[in-house]
């Protein structure tokens, strides 16, 4: 395993610690999922949404919200799979 950049590191900590455990689950688990197949257009662009409120990013993945024109693309298209959500089970 290779170490984050300082930059990927900033994202990996704000992906994982967004304020509620299902918004963890979801953008984290989004982050460590793809960040290492990612663009620099799209680690620009998931540093710009992950600035958005948590409802509304969740929303977007859960379809219950309409994609502002500007994150319309694969990367939400991906994030609406929710294939890559994992959650521990004690």
């Amino acid at each position: 395993m290779t170490a984050l950049s300082p930059r990927l590191a900033r994202l990996k900590f704000r992906a994982w610690h967004r304020g509620t455990r299902e918004a963890d689950y979801m953008i984290g688990c989004f982050f460590d999922r793809f960040h290492s197949e990612w663009s620099e257009e799209e680690i620009v662009l998931f540093e710009k949404m992950i600035d958005e409120e948590d409802v509304d990013i969740m929303g977007w993945a859960l379809g219950t919200l309409s994609i502002p024109e500007e994150y319309r693309g694969p990367l939400v298209e991906r994030m609406m799979k929710l294939d890559y959500v994992v959650i521990p089970r004690d």
